[in-house]
């Protein structure tokens, strides 16, 4: 089962700085549209007393409290068996410190996004509190993972990385060379059958990626932007969809016309930014994915694979 904690880009939606068309509608009750939060992705076999949390993002605490599926079930107790992390955005791992309630994490990643997180972090300390309070266990691009949780056990879930089109994070731009292993997609594997791939941050649609996608059960990929000049267009930067590394949706080369012809089963844009006309219920955008048999994701959407 999935369940969808939070299905927003980098500061939600709205934002609490910007007052674009989206954000100021949503507020006013004027746009048929919903508030979300920062992305991030629970995960668990059918029936299953605990999960694996795909992205932790800031506001990962009220995420919890949203679904009782993640809440505590003894005096100290989190059935959180493992978060993984597709980048080293800090929408994607700021609410790691938020977990820092003297209680084990286990966290998958790649080796340049664990090195990022904790490198040079004063504030991971606060994660350093006792041995084993936080364990890295680091993904190897193209090599299936048994997830294992805190407890030592198999969670009957596998993980594959797969690298996709990405950069460094902005806060590490300047500190060192991008490395191919910034940015994944994860293949999740339950009991070697039914498959979810989740692809949130693609900067293009590339061969390997479009072999990654084919006959999964369930798609979640990148909506951060509907066209590439989405910000510039709005007064709100200078920098295109893909100078972020993000395919856009629309237009002749955009995800939606690129991935046309793929076989899989549910297809769910998720990592919605908020100027993205997807937002809007009633848009003509909206209608064009929806046409074309593709979903967008909201905070609180459960898929069963």
């Amino acid at each position: 089962m999935i369940r969808v904690l939070g299905s927003a880009a980098g500061g939600g939606f709205p934002q609490w700085n910007c007052g674009c068309p989206n954000c100021r509608g949503v507020r006013d009750g004027s746009l048929r549209a919903t508030a979300r939060s920062q992305e991030s992705v629970a995960v668990g076999t059918e029936g299953a007393s605990s999960y694996i949390v795909l992205n932790c993002s800031p506001e990962i605490r009220a995420q919890i409290e949203s679904f009782p599926g993640l809440h505590p079930r003894g005096p100290r107790h989190s059935p959180i068996a493992a978060i993984l992390l597709t980048n080293g955005d800090l929408d994607h791992c700021l609410g790691l410190l938020s977990l820092r309630e003297s209680h084990p994490l286990v966290v998958y990643a790649t080796e340049p996004v664990q090195r990022g997180f904790t490198r040079d972090n004063v504030l991971y300390r606060t994660l350093e509190r006792f041995p084993g309070q936080m364990t890295w266990r680091l993904l190897k691009p193209g090599r299936e993972e048994e997830i294992v949780g805190v407890d030592g056990k198999p969670t009957g879930l596998t993980a594959e990385a797969v690298i996709v089109p990405g950069k460094a994070p902005v806060h590490l731009e300047q500190s060192r060379p991008a490395d191919p292993e910034d940015s994944v997609g994860f293949l999740i594997r339950e009991s070697g059958s039914r498959r979810l791939a989740y692809f949130s941050g693609v900067g293009a649609v590339t061969a390997d990626v479009r072999q990654a996608l084919a006959g999964a059960d369930a798609v979640f990929f990148d909506g951060t932007f509907w066209s590439g000049d989405e910000l510039p267009a709005l007064g709100l930067g200078t920098k295109r969809a893909e100078d972020m590394a993000h395919v856009p949706i629309g237009g002749p080369t955009g995800s939606l016309a690129q991935l046309a012809g793929l076989r899989a089963g549910r297809r769910i844009y998720i990592h919605l930014n908020n100027t993205n006309p997807l937002l809007r219920d009633d848009s003509p955008e909206r209608q064009a994915v929806g046409a074309a048999g593709w979903e967008v994701a909201w905070d609180g959407m459960e898929v069963r694979l």
